[in-house]
């Protein structure tokens, strides 16, 4: 875990909003994953930065707790141009405690790093967090995942 400056990004991508309050997020979110891989939406993303996949928490209703919106999709150059049934969101730049995520994805690796998270005493912003499934998650059953925690 380290503490860093992250620059500001737009995103593109789908959403859904969900709760951890009775594990609604444990349906939601791969249901979510699962139709952005069985439709290809990465393919119809215009503008992407890189070939990264981001999944991004935002407009938190308070905190982990409460209701809040995940985006899967990619990095892009701008939001002049959001496919339909997408949404675009700019990230602004903040203060991020990075977090890295390893094991088997389909195990629940990431899950596990967000459980341990939500038990650390840090000082959240609750503004937007992210995982980015680079490179280093090509290999589920053996996957790096870094997470990006808004901090203040």
């Amino acid at each position: 875990m380290s503490t860093q400056k992250t620059a500001g990004f737009c995103f593109i991508g789908i959403a859904v909003r969900t709760s951890n309050e009775n594990g609604q997020a444990a349906t939601d979110i791969p249901a979510l994953w699962a139709k952005f891989m069985q439709e290809a939406i990465q393919e119809k993303i215009p503008g992407k930065t890189d070939h990264d996949l981001y999944c991004v928490y935002t407009d938190y209703e308070k905190d982990h707790t409460k209701p809040y919106t995940a985006i899967v999709g990619c990095r892009v150059h701008n939001l002049n141009s959001i496919p339909a049934g997408m949404t675009g969101k700019t990230i602004d730049t903040a203060k991020y405690e990075k977090f890295t995520a390893k094991g088997n994805l389909m195990q629940g690796a990431v899950f596990n790093e967000w459980t341990k998270i939500w038990d650390t005493a840090l000082e959240r912003t609750f503004t937007a967090d992210f995982e980015v499934y680079g490179e280093q998650s090509a290999d589920p059953e053996n996957a790096e995942v870094d997470i990006f925690i808004a901090v203040k």
